[in-house]
């Protein structure tokens, strides 16, 4: 589809990534998130995580200039569910099915199961983003789509998309800093008392097992094979079938492998829970964990303490440790503001939904600035 406003810009369709270049695609990310690779978000349509089977049908939008060079993408995909997002909006879909509406189906911009910030519109220049969201709208308005979401873009691709009339949205994560620290108990020292107390306690009821970090060559099949049973378990206690299958693991380790890093629980030489973490830059990505032992406190080991430990020891300057869980607070994470962007094709669904969001920005803005205060685990004077 050519856009009008850039002559010499054409924006098409793709359907896999498997027909972009990697070096090309890679070339458009301006930072080290892993998640925006190439090799991750291909990872996911060619182990079948995503798909029409999987109601993430990729529409993958891509800008090239007149020498055809590629200049510009946006990874985008036609759902016909919201499982996978962390940005929730089936309250939306049921209010505009029950007024007689069709919500389904609707366009993502996001990477798919990952509810990490990261850029939803690569490219450099200012103009080729607003292209490619205008790609995006028209491609919604000529399918009569109900709407288009953008997940966990970047504040300055929010605040773009503001300026071209898609609907903001705010939520909070918590995330670790590491203020220069050079151990785990000088983490601690920056705790109020009563903090460094409970995790030092936490920990030390968990003396009994050996956490272990796997890296690079040291992965084997048979670590995966654990951690993805830990996966499933952890899964149909609570959530269902995992959105990743055991393929997946294979691959992106295949293509990922020094990006990637395991923290495990054993008892006695037994493995009973373990977390998949990335690296990207200077940030340690939390992702998936289970376990098939219920123990007080283990989740925040393996998931938290053990990040924490490896950031400080690598000299990372931050662990983002996933969606939601205001327990993370107590325990170091702070919260942090996190974006999404929204056109809604139907006014009589777009006006209540934006005043809807605006109320809720103030609350999300409120909440995180009292939580980063009072809330606090840090001394006060830290």
């Amino acid at each position: 589809m050519p856009d009008t406003d850039q002559p010499s810009l054409t924006i098409t369709l793709c359907n896999s990534l498997h027909e972009v270049d990697a070096v090309e695609w890679d070339a458009l990310t301006t930072d080290s998130n892993p998640f925006t690779s190439h090799a991750y978000l291909e990872a996911l349509e060619a182990t079948g995580c995503v798909g029409e089977d999987a109601g993430w049908q990729a529409v993958h939008l891509l800008a090239r200039d007149e020498a055809g060079v590629l200049c510009g993408a946006m990874p985008l995909y036609v759902k016909i569910h919201s499982y996978g997002e962390y940005v929730f909006d089936q309250s939306w879909a049921q209010a505009y099915e029950s007024a007689g509406g069709r919500y389904y189906p609707k366009l993502q911009a996001s990477v798919p199961f990952t509810p990490v910030t990261g850029s939803r519109l690569l490219a450099t220049g200012i103009a080729t983003k607003q292209a490619l969201v205008r790609a995006a709208i028209s491609l919604c308005d000529h399918n009569r789509l109900s709407s288009l979401h953008v997940t966990f873009p970047t504040h300055d691709e929010w605040q773009i998309m503001g300026d071209m009339g898609l609907l903001l949205r705010q939520d909070q994560q918590f995330w670790w800093e590491n203020r220069d620290y050079g151990t785990f108990e000088d983490f601690l020292a920056d705790l109020s008392s009563n903090r460094r107390k409970v995790i030092r306690r936490e920990r030390r009821d968990l003396s009994h097992l050996e956490m272990r970090v796997i890296t690079g060559a040291d992965i084997t099949e048979a670590h995966l094979d654990h951690l993805y049973e830990f996966i499933e378990d952890t899964s149909d206690r609570k959530w269902g079938r995992p959105y990743l299958n055991r393929d997946f693991f294979s691959l992106i380790t295949e293509r990922m492998r020094d990006k990637i890093v395991l923290i495990f629980a054993y008892d006695e030489d037994q493995p009973i829970a373990g977390a998949i973490n990335y690296l990207g830059g200077d940030t340690l990505y939390g992702r998936q964990w289970g376990c098939n032992r219920q123990i007080p406190f283990l989740h925040f080991e393996v998931c938290y303490y053990q990040a924490i430990d490896y950031a400080i020891a690598h000299g990372l300057k931050r662990v983002e440790a996933g969606a939601q869980g205001e327990h993370k607070l107590a325990r170091g994470y702070l919260p942090q503001a996190v974006y999404s962007a929204h056109y809604i094709r139907d006014k009589a669904l777009r006006t209540p939904i934006e005043h809807y969001l605006n109320r809720e920005r103030d609350a999300v803005a409120a909440y995180i600035e009292s939580s980063s205060k009072e809330g606090s685990p840090f001394k006060s004077s830290s």
